[in-house]
């Protein structure tokens, strides 16, 4: 039986021929480029249109600025400080270089600024308040719990009813209003511990605080220095009060009394002016001479 020839079935043939890439002409290329050139300074100068619009729109200019705060800074010193802020853009203006320059004001302890729509900037003071009067150089100066120097004391503050401090100075003999932080806070320890007491309050006449270790107080109407330690300053304060009298019926004219020893006052009278000095006595809370 003799074979039959068929024709190959060439469907199953991997075809040979690659397909022809695609390639893009140089038009296709620029023409992408030329449209996107021509939106892109569009849109750059319409955002800077944009931007000049918003800076120069009269409802985003500042017009109005609120003050808010302040007691003894007057707002007509606040505005005088942030003169040139009018007529500033609401949207763009650097309130944090304002805030600085608020701050160099020494009655301003903190400021904030904000804005407010419409073409306003609110202005929130935190002042400083004066705990004393700082001898300093032979002047007189309100200075605060930290023992920062506000400003010279005059006519203007006669208001204030608050107690001479002594010994702030960071160097006696020098120049300047520089003062020692550490005797400003033991000063201002003072003086707070004492005001839960307003009747001791008000008659907290000085504070000496030379000795960093040892504050001293004179009363109104006494004439004694009161050594207070560096602690327990009203207690000491109290104990010394109740005693007073007892004190002065021993000792009449009271140089100073010594309260840092809890167990024992140490009482120096006012030295003779034909004796050289007196030893300080010494006395139990009790009042029995030692």
């Amino acid at each position: 039986m003799s074979g039959v020839a068929l024709p190959a079935d060439r469907r199953f043939r991997r075809a040979r021929a690659k397909p022809a890439r695609r390639h893009r002409t140089l038009r296709g290329l620029v023409k992408p480029l030329v449209r996107y050139g021509l939106v892109a300074p569009l849109l750059l100068y319409g955002i800077y249109r944009g931007t000049n619009l918003v800076a120069k729109a009269r409802v985003l200019q500042i017009d109005r600025i609120i003050v808010g705060g302040n007691e003894r800074l007057s707002r007509g010193e606040v505005l005088a400080v942030l003169d040139g802020l009018r007529g500033e853009s609401l949207v763009w203006t650097d309130l944090g270089a304002w805030r600085r320059r608020l701050m160099v004001s020494p009655w301003v302890r903190d400021a904030a600024l904000r804005r407010s729509l419409p073409s306003t900037v609110e202005v929130f003071i935190s002042e400083r308040q004066p705990i004393g009067i700082g001898r300093i150089n032979g002047e007189m100066y309100l200075v605060d719990d930290h023992a920062v120097v506000i400003d010279q004391y005059g006519p203007q503050y006669a208001d204030l009813d608050l107690p001479l401090v002594d010994g702030i100075a960071a160097s006696p003999n020098g120049d300047g209003l520089m003062t020692d932080r550490l005797r400003g806070d033991l000063a201002a320890r003072v003086i707070a511990a004492v005001k839960a007491r307003p009747d001791i309050a008000r008659r907290l006449s000085q504070v000496d605080v030379a000795d960093l270790h040892n504050a001293a107080v004179i009363l109104a109407g006494d004439p004694a220095v009161i050594y207070l330690g560096e602690d327990q300053f009203l207690p000491r304060l109290q104990s010394y009060l109740e005693l007073a009298s007892a004190l002065r019926d021993r000792v009449q004219d009271i140089d100073y009394v010594d309260l840092r020893f809890d167990d024992r006052i140490y009482v120096r009278p006012v030295p003779k002016q034909t004796k050289r000095g007196a030893a300080p006595s010494t006395w139990k809370p009790s009042g029995k001479k030692r």
